[in-house]
């Protein structure tokens, strides 16, 4: 109720914008909070979770198991965890690139972070963070195995290459970012995931064919290209042409998709 002469209060009537509200809108989302939320999407998904939890699980089965049967060798067995990690790491990274447009949460995303080179960069670093924790988890596996093994059967090996050991991690490194980079290329994850389980079908018909497509096979693909790294003895020769493969399956394939995400229309 107003008296005579008052004027009328508006009750709907917006609040002040301050200056601290408009320095808090114009300032960007931190990366590290970009990177945080997408780390946190690896395990928020039940796909996400069921492959993390397989691949701790084959990780720490086959490790034991190859010490069952070949002995207490610590660097075989820690070798052993690349069958598994190879595997699931590409799909792991597929899945984290095309969950956005699969789910249609991607409009929100890019409404809160308009800039979407970050979104896509964001997404690339917590797979390949990943392969770098899970190739640690089977060390670490790895060693008491030796260990156990070794009380039942007979002395253990304990000698690792340290070459060879960072070769393995960076190899798991390179398959999980072969499949960020046919996820982000397709957009569409049963075809990512068919195309990656199908490939080394094909390079070993390939490589079979004839001179030229063993030619083909040394040179682009991944599998082969990398087996030197994983040794630990790469010479000059061999990182050329695996150099040539990481182009051909990252690094172009990534690009291509980073271009059509920032390009492709969100519905």
């Amino acid at each position: 109720m107003t008296r005579a002469g008052d004027r009328p209060t508006d009750i709907t009537a917006p609040s002040p914008v301050t200056k601290d509200d408009k320095m808090n809108a114009d300032r960007p989302i931190p990366f590290r909070r970009l990177l945080a939320v997408e780390a946190r999407k690896l395990v928020d998904t039940r796909s996400g979770v069921i492959i993390a939890l397989v691949m701790v699980g084959l990780v720490a089965a086959s490790v034991v198991a190859r010490g069952v049967v070949v002995g207490p060798k610590l660097q075989t067995l820690v070798g052993t965890a690349g069958i598994a990690l190879g595997t699931l790491l590409p799909v792991l990274g597929i899945l984290t690139v095309t969950g956005e447009w699969a789910h249609r949460t991607a409009l929100t995303t890019f409404v809160l972070e308009p800039r979407r080179h970050r979104v896509v960069a964001a997404k690339c670093l917590p797979p390949l963070l990943a392969a770098v924790a899970l190739s640690l988890f089977a060390v670490l596996v790895a060693v008491p195995a030796t260990a156990v093994v070794s009380g039942v059967q007979k002395p253990a090996v304990w000698e690792v290459q340290p070459l060879a050991l960072l070769g393995w991690t960076g190899g798991n490194v390179l398959v999980a970012a072969a499949g960020l980079a046919l996820g982000a290329l397709l957009l569409n994850a049963p075809a990512a995931i068919v195309i990656n389980f199908s490939t080394p079908v094909l390079w070993a018909v390939v490589g079979r064919l004839d001179s030229a497509g063993a030619t083909l096979a040394e040179w682009l693909d991944l599998g082969t290209t990398a087996a030197p790294l994983t040794s630990g003895d790469m010479t000059w020769s061999e990182g050329a042409r695996l150099a040539t493969s990481v182009a051909f399956w990252i690094a172009v394939p990534l690009a291509a998709g980073l271009v059509r995400v920032l390009r492709k229309e969100v519905t």
